[in-house]
């Protein structure tokens, strides 16, 4: 990318993000402001997809809603994003998990899921 373009927005990017990968479930925490009030809305789902580079990075979160397939794009340094909080943490076989969008029921949200082997004993 251009350097003059980094070098501007750099102030946009955010230092403070939560490390996340392609496949973990997530919850987003997204300011909503309606009318003069503000609240925090949650929206839960596994991330299926990162792309981009600085402050043009999205990721994409799917979740199952009432049976039905829904897919939201955030970008990574929005001022709307309160905070991701890592649910679950797995094993990504591939960079983007569209495979998903093919698979009906429990299957649709089934990622291999990172196993914690506890430490030998000396």
């Amino acid at each position: 990318m251009n350097p003059i373009i980094n070098e501007i927005t750099a102030s946009q990017v955010k230092k403070d993000t939560t490390p996340f990968k392609v496949g973990d479930g997530v919850k987003v925490h997204t300011k909503v402001r309606e009318g003069d009030k503000e609240r925090v809305q949650i929206y839960a789902g596994i991330v299926i997809a990162r792309k981009g580079h600085g402050i043009h990075e999205t990721f994409t979160v799917r979740r199952m809603s009432y049976g039905e397939g829904v897919e939201r794009v955030f970008p990574v340094n929005s001022p709307n994003i309160d905070k991701i909080e890592v649910e679950r943490e797995s094993e990504p076989m591939k960079a983007r998990l569209y495979y998903l969008r093919n698979r009906l029921g429990k299957a649709a949200v089934l990622v291999k899921e990172k196993r914690y082997e506890a430490p030998a004993a000396n």
